[in-house]
């Protein structure tokens, strides 16, 4: 077992509250450089550092601050049983660290940080959305967004930026269209939607980003609430069907919840996914084949060699247990490290290099357990829709400029690449 019970501990609430206010405080920017590495990437590759942290072992200690010792899992198997156990892992953090006596829109909330039983009772709202009826019916509207920016790309050639003309208009068009999004509001909403995980100014910047979208969604289901008028949708749909038992934050907080999975995360994988792509021709001729066994494969492939996401939700350790071999305190923090438990060599040998002929199932590019991602399918279609589409309108297409001159996040949760200049050939 990687996590076994060791024995109950006294006194872990205060515990707790210590570590979950200094998990938070290890995404600051004043960090040591040498606890930073999990937030960093070389191109789309781990950095050096972390596959030196492996060598040490699937969980090692990454750092100590006032008493609370901090742990990094980096293997596979360890990562996947601390992702399920949620007996003996907390995600709840509202309390601690999402400002409660401050504005709704400025606290913590969301599946990703919410605990049984008030997990399923916020989960149970989306479930419907999301189920393989509902997203069959939302393939035609995902060709339609592909389609158009196609042709904008098409529009603005012969070289432009893959990031803004595909990378992020596919799924903010996608995610709008689930939601319910007006499109007079949307311009406003993608402005909002920026520097959610960016953290080379700190943390401070993320919660007032974050407060600004959150309040722009609460503001459109109390405006919803009091006189329908949103087209169908997302947001109308659970206002009509769950105004009563829920408030305006907590509704607002979910679909700031999709918001955010479905469109930040989406961007960043269809843009670096483009980029591992031109640098394999055999993949994108796949692609353009558009045999759908195969493509599923350069997918799954591109989801975990790229797996954008870096970092889980920090999980609280409940009592005192063993985790991979490493004994673990009630109150420490446990940080999954994603792109390291998709690079496990202990895996797959080749776990280095992008192979779709070796893709196996069991991504963590989504999560895993309770918290795993509710839109995963979606986003596959998604993936599945926008890279076919763009490998057949634009079979040529190449970098427009030095690959030396790319500029990758510097250190964020959901790794990106701020531009990526193409030429549509």
């Amino acid at each position: 077992m990687a996590c076994r019970r060791q024995q109950e501990s006294t006194g872990h609430m205060s515990l707790r509250g210590t570590a979950l206010r200094l998990a938070v405080s290890t995404a600051s920017r004043r960090l040591p450089a040498h606890v930073r590495f999990p937030l960093q990437r070389d191109g789309v590759d781990p950095v050096r550092r972390l596959d030196e942290a492996r060598a040490h072992g699937d969980v090692v200690r990454l750092t100590r601050l006032l008493g609370t010792r901090v742990w990094l899992v980096t293997g596979y198997d360890v990562a996947r049983a601390v992702l399920a156990d949620s007996d003996s892992f907390a995600n709840d953090v509202r309390q601690l660290i999402g400002r409660q006596d401050r504005a709704p829109a400025e606290r913590i909330g969301g599946l990703g940080m919410t605990d049984p039983p008030d997990h399923e009772r916020l989960r149970r709202v989306l479930t419907p959305y999301f189920t393989r009826r509902r997203l069959a019916d939302l393939q035609a509207d995902i060709d339609r967004v592909v389609a158009d920016a196609l042709d904008d790309m098409a529009a603005h050639g012969p070289e432009v930026d893959l990031v803004e003309r595909f990378g992020f208009a596919v799924p903010f068009g996608v995610i709008c269209d689930l939601l319910g999004m007006p499109e007079v509001d949307r311009l406003d909403f993608r402005q909002r939607g920026a520097a959610r995980f960016d953290l080379r100014d700190g943390t401070a910047r993320i919660f007032d980003t974050a407060a600004g979208t959150r309040q722009f969604l609460i503001d459109l289901v109390a405006s919803e609430r009091r006189d329908p008028h949103l087209p169908d949708g997302l947001l109308a749909r659970m206002v009509a069907e769950h105004g009563p038992d829920f408030d305006d934050v907590e509704l607002g907080g979910l679909a700031d919840g999709v918001f955010l999975g479905g469109y930040e995360t989406s961007a960043s994988m269809l843009s670096l996914g483009t980029w591992v792509l031109l640098q394999h021709p055999t993949a994108w001729k796949t692609l353009q084949r558009g045999e759908p066994a195969e493509v599923e494969q350069v997918v799954e492939e591109l989801l975990r060699f790229v797996c954008p996401v870096q970092i889980a939700f920090p999980r609280v350790a409940r009592r005192d247990l063993v985790v991979g071999e490493q004994a673990v305190r009630a109150g420490d923090v446990v940080v999954v490290s994603l792109t390291g438990a998709e690079r496990d060599p202990a895996r797959r040998v080749d776990a280095a290099w992008f192979d779709p002929n070796t893709a196996t199932a069991g991504t963590l590019a989504f999560g895993h357990g309770l918290h795993r991602c509710v839109g995963a399918e979606l986003a596959r279609m998604e993936l599945r829709t926008a890279l076919v589409g763009l490998a057949q309108r634009f079979p040529d297409l190449s970098l427009a400029c030095d690959p030396a001159d790319l500029r990758f996040t510097e250190l964020a949760i959901v790794h990106g690449v701020e531009a990526l200049p193409v030429r549509l050939g």
